[in-house]
């Protein structure tokens, strides 16, 4: 062709054109098999609002080009069937819509019109290199990298997000047995009821498509829920120890006994390995010693830890405004922790109220781990008891 025309015959320049002729000229020259190019396209449809019957007109048009390969050195790979002819391949498609989903193909870049002067498609022969005046497929090949960049990117958006929707999938199942089995062994609580409306709200919400957000969201309440459950399970697993301690001239008691001791031995040491979730109510007690020198009754639930750490907070210096605040952010049973580990330190911590502000920030960020506290507790206390006397 002598001449490349800019403008469509009887269709008025846009600036959207000229963007896609300038980012085609940027675009190195490489050579790219048309289905494939077609195959990639398919993956990143979405983001340029093409529908799939867009790209089954596009599918359309590469079959009218006689070669496999588009762009690198080869002329312009420029398509003239008639309207006709291209809505018999697309099974009888009405010819309006079939423009249609042509100007949608053009104003997305995805090719271009080489309209001949009076608008007819056609080819010229004779007289020099054949000239033909149609539908240019070439900018396919010239934004195959870009168009391989954006399906990349969705399809690891896809991938984070059928992993997400697995997860949440799996703790709402959890959640339900829970529920079904917190029913039966403390059937007065009244987390179940909670529980269970969760996962049956969850289990709706998951017959919808969740986007990312909705699905982090969803993830972090089902996170707090089975929390709770630990809690409340980790609790009446300390009642029964306490009281299997009574009755332990009987054989069999101490044989109950001992197997619930490996039990919290093996959840203990689960919990040292997976700081997301929350450390067991007797490690707690082991570590932090001060905050029972507030009571006169042993503590054996974390009821009873709650309720203690209510009554020494004022004490603190800690506002009631500012523990709610971190009750909320945290739950009752983790703000109990930070508190006791707190008392282990609190000549070393100058100003509580700050300390538990910035805690309770960590903590919105998920970024915060009572396990951790509890760990580096520990870990202190070893150290301090492996010094030399002075």
């Amino acid at each position: 062709m002598e001449y490349t025309p800019v403008t469509s015959f009887r269709r008025p320049i846009c600036a959207v054109m000229l963007k896609h002729r300038a980012t085609a000229r940027m675009q190195p020259a490489v050579l790219v098999n048309k289905w494939e190019a077609l195959r990639t396209l398919a993956v990143a449809r979405q983001h340029f609002a093409l529908s799939d019957r867009d790209l089954s007109v596009l599918q359309t048009l590469l079959s009218f080009y006689p070669e496999t390969e588009l762009g690198a050195d080869q002329p312009p790979a420029v398509v003239y069937p008639s309207n006709k002819a291209i809505c018999e391949r697309l099974n009888g498609m009405p010819c309006s819509t079939m423009r249609r989903h042509i100007a949608r193909l053009v104003d997305a870049g995805i090719i271009a019109r080489r309209d001949s002067p009076n608008g007819k498609r056609y080819v010229r022969r004779g007289g020099g290199p054949d000239t033909a005046f149609g539908f240019d497929l070439t900018p396919l090949a010239y934004r195959h990298a870009e168009f391989e960049a954006i399906a990349s990117t969705l399809r690891e958006t896809e991938s984070r997000r059928k992993r997400l929707r697995e997860a949440v999938s799996l703790m709402r199942r959890d959640l339900a047995g829970f529920a079904e089995y917190g029913v039966e062994i403390m059937p007065d609580l009244p987390l179940w009821d909670q529980i269970d409306d969760l996962a049956r709200l969850t289990s709706r919400d998951l017959r919808r498509k969740l986007s990312i957000e909705e699905l982090v969201s969803l993830k972090t309440k089902l996170q707090t829920a089975l929390q709770q459950v630990h809690f409340a399970f980790d609790g009446a697993e300390s009642v029964e120890v306490s009281n299997s301690g009574t009755h332990s001239e009987q054989h069999h008691q101490n044989t109950n006994k001992e197997y619930k001791k490996e039990i919290l031995r093996d959840k203990e040491e689960s919990a040292a390995q997976d700081e997301s979730m929350p450390p067991p109510l007797r490690l707690v007690l082991e570590t932090c010693k001060e905050i029972q020198s507030f009571t006169a009754e042993p503590i054996t639930s974390w009821e009873g830890l709650i309720c203690l750490s209510d009554t020494v907070s004022p004490m603190m210096g800690i506002a009631p405004a500012l523990w709610k605040k971190l009750q909320s952010q945290m739950g009752h049973a983790q703000a109990a922790i930070v508190l006791s580990a707190m008392l282990e330190r609190f000549g070393d911590i100058r100003s509580p109220s700050g300390y538990l502000t910035a805690l309770a920030q960590r903590a919105s960020q998920g970024a915060f781990s009572c396990t951790a506290m509890i760990r580096g507790l520990r870990a202190a206390e070893k150290v301090h008891s492996c010094e030399p006397a002075s």
